[in-house]
């Protein structure tokens, strides 16, 4: 090599930034899609088996969801955070090694997954859920864990490359027959009579057929994918090196990263799936039937969670992506560019998590009219409006783990959600004894809150990085109030004052919310220049801006 050392840096990072952005607006979109499919199939779902099915179908999918994340979690982005390493060492053939010594593991661990699954679905439904019926649910969807885990190792895989475009159609594929044959499926058995708990079964296979061509095209995928034409910017000017590790201590290195990442990632599945058991059990104690219990737990987990769960997709592409790019600016040592990177995930964060909590809580009434019958959305509206808060803090804490993970303190993620679960668990066993079904969101809020709020001081304390509390925090707080507002003062008039019915008052309002909210962001200088030069097109779309007036320069 001829000149110094920070020549090769460079393009490393530009290149980087490119597919960063790239990756983030692919999985934003695609992310946006599956949980628009998400709410297409659970809407026609509740009218086919009712409340009553879709608990019995949310009991077998919380505690997929608990396997899932211990599965697969940690381990993929463990994968990604070896692969970019390898790669920005110029280690290209260990890159190759460690990611079939990965994919052996995932393929033992998806398999033990399963069998645990089908074998254990009796006992957990009987002794645990004290509602047996949900075993059919359980060991319909068992086989999902195996195809998901082995994808997950691809997905890893890709993300070490930064490629989130495999990613994004497996999980359309998965999504669409999730909808398309667990539609299908359902109303087969209920033509043929079959009772609610076997219908909710039927349903279930199709996020497992989904979950199995998701799978298969991964590995197509793969097989076809050119690593030569993404490596060339690493080996260009001083070749790669013939250095690879044994399998023994890849192991090792995956389950030093992933273990950490896959407790802290999992404790709040399993502390949701305690919950299931614990609002089962204690609505039973205070005089529900069984078939009441798992009503009023499949209105909430069908209906309420779903559109909590919604904003945090917009957030999730950026904590996926900023990993690997994390990893590579600080083995750069470009530390200035990482600290950049953070401030700017957490402002993105802030901007969108709050405005959709603000405005979900307010809205939750009309926006589920929009969707469900009218004595499910009777029941779940208070619920969602008690929940939707949290969805901010579920936001934050997805951008802060990704931090703290992309630099190396895996474990203070761990910490935080430990404790945020023991506030969930024990707060809503309080509470349900109080105040019914409507602890649980509370005890939610009360759990991220906690975990969010200890995060935050982990990435100030070791990671070094302290935010502008009145640019990232405070300006868009006003924002969010002033668009949540909107949404309340738009809903009021149109139904109350004009009379407006239906749909439509609901989307005006809406609308009128987020163009308040735009014209504040800007007018309070939420956003600034710099932030707009950060994004795809930036000195375009912040040359419109400045035209127009919305933005100037610091």
């Amino acid at each position: 090599m001829n000149n110094g050392e920070s020549k090769p840096t460079a393009p490393k990072v530009k290149n980087s930034t490119k597919l960063f952005f790239s990756g983030v607006i692919i999985l934003t979109i695609s992310n946006l899609i599956i949980k628009a499919i998400g709410l297409l199939f659970k809407i026609p779902m509740n009218y086919i088996v009712g409340d009553t099915g879709m608990g019995y179908y949310s009991h077998a999918y919380t505690l997929y969801t608990c396997f899932f994340m211990i599965a697969t979690n940690g381990l993929p982005v463990a994968l990604a955070m070896m692969l970019s390493e390898s790669r920005s060492k110029r280690q290209l053939k260990n890159a190759k090694r460690i990611f079939r010594v990965a994919l052996l593991l995932f393929l033992a661990v998806g398999l033990i997954g399963m069998l645990i699954m089908i074998f254990g679905a009796r006992p957990y439904a009987r002794y645990g859920l004290k509602a047996e019926s949900t075993v059919y649910c359980i060991i319909a969807i068992a086989p999902t864990l195996f195809f998901i885990t082995i994808s997950s190792a691809y997905r890893g895989y890709f993300q070490g490359y930064q490629q989130m475009l495999p990613t994004a159609v497996s999980q359309m594929i998965e999504a669409v027959c999730k909808l398309l044959l667990g539609i299908f499926f359902a109303r087969y058995a209920l033509a043929q009579g079959y009772e609610i708990h076997i219908v909710a079964a039927y349903a279930a296979i199709g996020l497992t057929v989904g979950a199995g061509l998701g799978m298969i095209f991964l590995t197509f995928y793969k097989l076809l994918f050119r690593e030569a034409k993404y490596n060339e910017e690493f080996v260009a000017e001083e070749g790669e090196t013939d250095e690879t590790e044994p399998a023994g201590k890849i192991l090792r290195r995956l389950a030093v990263i992933a273990i950490p990442i896959t407790i802290s990632s999992s404790v709040m599945s399993i502390t949701n799936l305690l919950d299931a058991v614990l609002v089962e059990r204690i609505l039973q104690t205070i005089g529900m039937t069984e078939e009441a219990a798992t009503t009023v737990y499949g209105n909430y987990t069908s209906l309420a969670v779903p559109m909590f769960n919604m904003p945090p997709y917009l957030i999730y592409p950026i904590s996926y992506s900023i990993i690997p790019l994390l990893t590579l600016a600080r083995s750069s040592g470009d530390h200035p560019r990482a600290n950049r990177i953070m401030e700017s995930s957490l402002r993105v964060a802030v901007l969108i998590g709050l405005p959709c909590a603000l405005g979900l809580s307010v809205l939750s009434q009309p926006i589920l009219s929009m969707l469900y019958k009218a004595e499910s959305v009777e029941m779940a509206w208070p619920l969602l409006s008690l929940l939707a808060p949290s969805t901010f803090f579920v936001c934050m804490l997805s951008v802060t783990n990704a931090i703290l993970q992309a630099c190396g303190y895996e474990r203070m993620p761990l910490y935080s959600m430990l404790v945020g679960a023991a506030v969930k668990l024990v707060s809503n066993y309080i509470l349900l004894h109080i105040i019914g079904m409507y602890g649980t969101p509370i005890s939610t809020f009360l759990c991220y809150l906690t975990a969010t709020g200890m995060n935050i001081y982990f990435v100030a304390k070791r990671v070094g990085v302290m935010p502008n509390m009145g640019r990232v925090f405070g300006r868009p707080l006003v924002a969010g109030i002033c668009c949540a507002a909107a949404a309340f003062g738009a809903q009021t008039v149109l139904t109350s004052v004009i009379g407006l019915s239906g749909r439509i008052p609901t989307l005006l309002s809406i609308a009128a919310a987020a163009v308040i909210y735009a014209l504040m962001v800007f007018l309070i200088r939420a956003v600034t220049a710099d932030d707009i030069r950060l994004i795809p097109k930036g000195e375009k779309i912040l040359s419109v801006l400045k035209k127009i007036r919305l933005v100037r320069e610091a």
